[in-house]
Protein backbone atom coordinates (compact mmCIF):
# COMPACT_ATOMS: atom_id res chain seq x y z
CA UNK A 1 0.00 0.00 0.00
CA UNK A 2 2.76 2.43 0.52
CA UNK A 3 3.83 1.53 -2.69
CA UNK A 4 0.53 2.35 -4.33
CA UNK A 5 -0.12 5.67 -2.56
CA UNK A 6 3.83 6.90 -3.36
CA UNK A 7 3.28 6.40 -7.07
CA UNK A 8 0.04 8.34 -7.17
CA UNK A 9 2.08 10.98 -5.12
CA UNK A 10 4.56 10.82 -7.96
CA UNK A 11 1.49 11.22 -10.55
CA UNK A 12 0.15 14.17 -8.67
CA UNK A 13 3.30 15.91 -9.00
CA UNK A 14 3.96 15.12 -12.39
CA UNK A 15 0.47 16.38 -12.91
CA UNK A 16 1.16 19.53 -11.42
CA UNK A 17 4.28 20.21 -13.78
CA UNK A 18 2.29 18.88 -16.74
CA UNK A 19 -0.06 21.78 -15.96
CA UNK A 20 2.65 24.54 -15.00
CA UNK A 21 3.80 24.16 -18.10
CA UNK A 22 0.79 23.82 -20.19
CA UNK A 23 -0.43 26.97 -18.14
CA UNK A 24 2.73 29.02 -19.04
CA UNK A 25 2.15 28.01 -22.83
CA UNK A 26 -0.99 29.87 -23.08
CA UNK A 27 -0.26 32.83 -20.94
CA UNK A 28 3.10 33.47 -22.99
CA UNK A 29 1.05 33.63 -26.04
CA UNK A 30 -1.78 35.89 -24.54
CA UNK A 31 -4.06 33.04 -24.07
CA UNK A 32 -6.06 33.42 -20.91
CA UNK A 33 -9.21 31.33 -19.27
CA UNK A 34 -11.45 33.86 -18.66
CA UNK A 35 -13.24 31.83 -15.54
CA UNK A 36 -11.36 32.11 -11.87
CA UNK A 37 -10.89 28.45 -11.54
CA UNK A 38 -8.17 26.31 -13.65
CA UNK A 39 -8.22 22.81 -14.33
CA UNK A 40 -11.55 22.27 -14.06
CA UNK A 41 -14.06 20.40 -16.62
CA UNK A 42 -14.97 23.80 -17.92
CA UNK A 43 -11.24 25.20 -17.95
CA UNK A 44 -10.05 21.95 -20.32
CA UNK A 45 -12.97 22.17 -22.41
CA UNK A 46 -11.96 25.98 -23.02
CA UNK A 47 -8.12 24.74 -23.57
CA UNK A 48 -9.34 22.49 -25.74
CA UNK A 49 -10.90 25.45 -28.26
CA UNK A 50 -7.95 27.01 -28.32
CA UNK A 51 -6.53 27.29 -31.86
CA UNK A 52 -2.59 29.23 -32.97
CA UNK A 53 -1.92 30.12 -35.83
CA UNK A 54 1.80 28.33 -36.75
CA UNK A 55 0.70 24.06 -37.05
CA UNK A 56 3.86 23.82 -34.76
CA UNK A 57 2.45 25.61 -31.86
CA UNK A 58 -0.81 24.02 -32.01
CA UNK A 59 0.80 20.66 -31.88
CA UNK A 60 2.60 21.70 -28.64
CA UNK A 61 -0.59 22.50 -27.42
CA UNK A 62 -2.46 19.16 -28.29
CA UNK A 63 0.68 17.59 -26.45
CA UNK A 64 0.57 19.77 -23.38
CA UNK A 65 -3.32 18.72 -23.03
CA UNK A 66 -2.89 14.90 -23.59
CA UNK A 67 0.00 14.78 -21.28
CA UNK A 68 -2.02 16.57 -18.83
CA UNK A 69 -5.19 14.30 -19.26
CA UNK A 70 -3.13 11.12 -19.37
CA UNK A 71 -1.58 12.31 -16.10
CA UNK A 72 -4.82 13.45 -14.34
CA UNK A 73 -6.28 9.30 -15.47
CA UNK A 74 -2.99 8.07 -14.01
CA UNK A 75 -3.66 9.37 -10.79
CA UNK A 76 -7.69 8.37 -10.71
CA UNK A 77 -6.63 4.77 -11.61
CA UNK A 78 -4.31 4.96 -8.34
CA UNK A 79 -6.92 6.31 -6.39
CA UNK A 80 -9.47 4.10 -7.50
CA UNK A 81 -6.97 1.29 -6.61
CA UNK A 82 -6.41 2.62 -3.26
CA UNK A 83 -10.27 2.49 -2.15
CA UNK A 84 -10.41 -0.80 -3.42
CA UNK A 85 -7.64 -2.51 -1.97
CA UNK A 86 -7.94 -0.78 1.52
CA UNK A 87 -11.28 -2.70 1.80
CA UNK A 88 -8.72 -5.62 2.43
CA UNK A 89 -6.07 -4.10 4.21
CA UNK A 90 -4.96 -5.11 7.62
CA UNK A 91 -4.98 -1.59 8.89
CA UNK A 92 -8.38 -0.77 7.24
CA UNK A 93 -9.53 -0.04 11.23
CA UNK A 94 -6.87 2.54 11.23
CA UNK A 95 -7.55 4.42 7.84
CA UNK A 96 -11.30 4.53 8.72
CA UNK A 97 -11.22 6.01 12.42
CA UNK A 98 -8.05 8.75 10.80
CA UNK A 99 -10.85 9.82 8.57
CA UNK A 100 -13.05 10.75 11.43
CA UNK A 101 -10.11 14.19 11.59
CA UNK A 102 -10.81 17.15 9.73
CA UNK A 103 -8.69 17.52 6.44
CA UNK A 104 -8.03 13.57 6.36
CA UNK A 105 -9.89 11.82 3.96
CA UNK A 106 -9.28 7.74 2.55
CA UNK A 107 -6.70 8.78 0.73
CA UNK A 108 -4.83 11.17 3.16
CA UNK A 109 -5.65 8.42 6.07
CA UNK A 110 -3.87 5.93 3.91
CA UNK A 111 -1.12 8.01 3.12
CA UNK A 112 -0.19 8.64 7.15
CA UNK A 113 -1.26 5.07 8.25
CA UNK A 114 1.36 3.22 5.28
CA UNK A 115 3.60 5.85 6.29
CA UNK A 116 3.32 6.03 9.96
CA UNK A 117 2.90 2.39 9.87
CA UNK A 118 2.27 0.67 13.74
CA UNK A 119 1.18 4.01 16.44
CA UNK A 120 2.19 1.58 19.26
CA UNK A 121 6.01 2.21 18.85
CA UNK A 122 5.44 5.37 19.14
CA UNK A 123 5.79 6.04 23.29
CA UNK A 124 4.59 9.87 23.18
CA UNK A 125 2.85 12.05 20.93
CA UNK A 126 6.05 14.37 20.47
CA UNK A 127 8.14 11.08 19.68
CA UNK A 128 4.78 10.83 16.63
CA UNK A 129 5.37 14.56 15.71
CA UNK A 130 9.34 14.42 15.36
CA UNK A 131 8.94 11.26 12.57
CA UNK A 132 8.03 13.50 9.97
CA UNK A 133 10.08 16.35 10.99
CA UNK A 134 7.69 18.56 12.26
CA UNK A 135 9.37 19.68 15.78
CA UNK A 136 11.59 23.20 15.34
CA UNK A 137 14.77 22.68 15.35
CA UNK A 138 17.16 23.77 18.26
CA UNK A 139 20.28 25.70 19.18
CA UNK A 140 21.58 25.85 22.31
CA UNK A 141 24.70 27.82 23.41
CA UNK A 142 25.21 27.75 27.51
CA UNK A 143 21.89 28.46 29.06
CA UNK A 144 20.52 30.21 25.97
CA UNK A 145 18.06 28.34 23.91
CA UNK A 146 16.81 28.92 20.54
CA UNK A 147 14.15 26.99 18.47
CA UNK A 148 13.91 27.68 14.39
CA UNK A 149 12.23 25.95 11.84
CA UNK A 150 10.92 22.52 11.79
CA UNK A 151 13.58 20.38 11.08
CA UNK A 152 12.43 18.12 7.95
CA UNK A 153 14.42 15.25 8.95
CA UNK A 154 11.45 12.91 9.04
CA UNK A 155 8.64 11.28 6.57
CA UNK A 156 8.16 13.65 4.28
CA UNK A 157 5.16 11.82 2.74
CA UNK A 158 3.54 11.87 6.27
CA UNK A 159 4.46 15.51 6.75
CA UNK A 160 2.73 16.96 3.90
CA UNK A 161 -0.83 15.16 4.28
CA UNK A 162 -1.10 16.79 8.13
CA UNK A 163 0.37 20.17 6.68
CA UNK A 164 -2.62 19.92 3.74
CA UNK A 165 -5.11 18.74 6.67
CA UNK A 166 -4.11 21.51 8.74
CA UNK A 167 -5.43 24.31 6.21
CA UNK A 168 -8.86 23.03 6.90
CA UNK A 169 -8.32 24.29 10.61
CA UNK A 170 -8.45 27.85 9.83
CA UNK A 171 -12.51 27.41 9.68
CA UNK A 172 -14.54 27.36 12.60
CA UNK A 173 -15.26 24.27 14.06
CA UNK A 174 -17.67 22.40 12.79
CA UNK A 175 -18.63 18.74 11.74
CA UNK A 176 -19.69 18.94 7.86
CA UNK A 177 -22.03 16.47 6.05
CA UNK A 178 -18.60 14.87 4.69
CA UNK A 179 -16.83 14.43 7.91
CA UNK A 180 -20.40 12.92 9.28
CA UNK A 181 -20.08 10.50 6.31
CA UNK A 182 -16.68 9.57 7.20
CA UNK A 183 -17.60 8.97 10.95
CA UNK A 184 -20.11 6.32 10.57
CA UNK A 185 -19.13 3.27 11.82
CA UNK A 186 -16.16 4.77 14.00
CA UNK A 187 -16.17 4.27 17.63
CA UNK A 188 -17.73 7.10 19.73
CA UNK A 189 -13.97 7.89 21.76
CA UNK A 190 -12.71 8.47 18.26
CA UNK A 191 -15.28 10.74 17.29
CA UNK A 192 -14.61 12.27 20.60
CA UNK A 193 -10.94 12.77 19.86
CA UNK A 194 -11.82 14.01 16.16
CA UNK A 195 -13.98 16.49 17.53
CA UNK A 196 -11.66 17.95 20.42
CA UNK A 197 -9.27 18.10 17.62
CA UNK A 198 -11.43 20.46 15.79
CA UNK A 199 -12.53 22.72 18.51
CA UNK A 200 -8.47 23.01 19.64
CA UNK A 201 -6.92 23.25 16.41
CA UNK A 202 -9.50 26.03 14.71
CA UNK A 203 -9.36 28.09 18.09
CA UNK A 204 -5.31 27.67 17.97
CA UNK A 205 -5.49 28.69 14.62
CA UNK A 206 -7.60 32.08 15.51
CA UNK A 207 -5.56 32.92 18.16
CA UNK A 208 -2.16 32.63 16.16
CA UNK A 209 -3.21 34.71 13.15
CA UNK A 210 -5.06 37.03 15.84
CA UNK A 211 -1.17 37.54 17.03
CA UNK A 212 -0.58 38.42 13.05
CA UNK A 213 1.70 34.95 12.89
CA UNK A 214 3.06 34.15 9.63
CA UNK A 215 0.00 31.86 8.09
CA UNK A 216 2.19 29.31 6.85
CA UNK A 217 4.38 28.87 9.95
CA UNK A 218 1.06 28.79 11.93
CA UNK A 219 -0.41 26.18 9.93
CA UNK A 220 2.80 24.01 10.58
CA UNK A 221 2.34 24.49 14.15
CA UNK A 222 -1.36 23.35 13.60
CA UNK A 223 0.09 20.31 11.27
CA UNK A 224 2.50 19.53 14.98
CA UNK A 225 -0.80 19.38 17.33
CA UNK A 226 -2.74 17.44 14.48
CA UNK A 227 -0.12 14.95 14.95
CA UNK A 228 -0.72 14.82 17.87
CA UNK A 229 -4.19 13.80 17.94
CA UNK A 230 -3.73 11.11 15.15
CA UNK A 231 -1.51 9.61 17.33
CA UNK A 232 -4.02 9.52 20.05
CA UNK A 233 -6.63 7.53 17.65
CA UNK A 234 -4.08 5.32 16.36
CA UNK A 235 -3.46 4.34 20.05
CA UNK A 236 -6.95 3.68 20.90
CA UNK A 237 -6.68 0.06 22.10
CA UNK A 238 -9.16 -1.46 19.53
CA UNK A 239 -7.17 -0.12 16.74
CA UNK A 240 -3.45 -1.55 18.47
CA UNK A 241 -4.99 -4.99 18.57
CA UNK A 242 -6.17 -4.88 14.73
Amino acid sequence: MQDLERARDAAKRAERTARHQLGKFLLRHGKRHPGKTAWTRKHLDWVRTQRFEHEAQQRVLEDYLKTVEDLGERVNRHTRSIVELVEGWSLKPLVKALQALRGVNIIAATVLAAELGDLARFQTAPELMGYPGLVPSEHSSGETRHQGRITRAGNGYARRILVEAAWAYRFRAHKSRAIRARSRGVSEEVQRIAWRAQEGLCARYRKLTARSKNKNRTVIAIARELAGFVWAIGRQPQLLEA
